[in-house]
């Protein structure tokens, strides 16, 4: 989703949030030091497949997926990273690798860790690698209603 549908979503769901532009950046961590974000805040979108179904793991740009703690906790028999390849037509109106964690707009299960979820704010890529949207963690959740789960090192 461009820029401009994701803060038209916003606005129309009533919630505050800051739009950050900064240097071209392509990891979470680049992101966040790029838009003076603490990494702890700063959230990336992992694709995932569990049994078959695309997914969003959604974490801080500090921490690392425990793909099998993933695993567990869903009551997956399978789970597996899902290549660019096979989720770029999914996000035809994103840069690849800049997704917004709003899977509920793609039709994708959301899953936040524990860690990400405990920040009053996040930040995270808004469809670009040049932009990053802030709001605060809670119009998120009301938003996306994703499943907090502990599934980071």
């Amino acid at each position: 989703m461009p820029v401009k549908k994701l803060k038209e979503f916003l606005d129309q769901n009533h919630v505050k949030y800051v739009s950050i532009t900064h240097s071209k950046a392509y990891t979470a961590q680049e992101v966040a030091a790029s838009a003076h974000v603490p990494g702890q805040s700063m959230a990336k979108t992992i694709i995932v497949d569990l049994d078959g179904d695309m997914a969003m793991a959604v974490l801080p740009a500090s921490r690392k997926i425990v793909l099998e703690d993933l695993r567990e906790i869903t009551g997956s028999e399978r789970a597996h990273f899902v290549s660019e390849a096979k989720f770029k037509d999914r996000f035809h109106d994103c840069e690849i690798g800049a997704m917004a964690p709003f899977g509920n707009l793609y039709g994708m299960e959301v899953f936040v860790s524990d860690a990400l979820a405990a920040n009053p704010e996040i930040a995270f890529n808004a469809g670009s690698h040049e932009e990053i949207i802030k709001l605060a963690y809670k119009d998120f959740a009301r938003l996306v209603k994703p499943n907090v789960m502990s599934f980071t090192t």
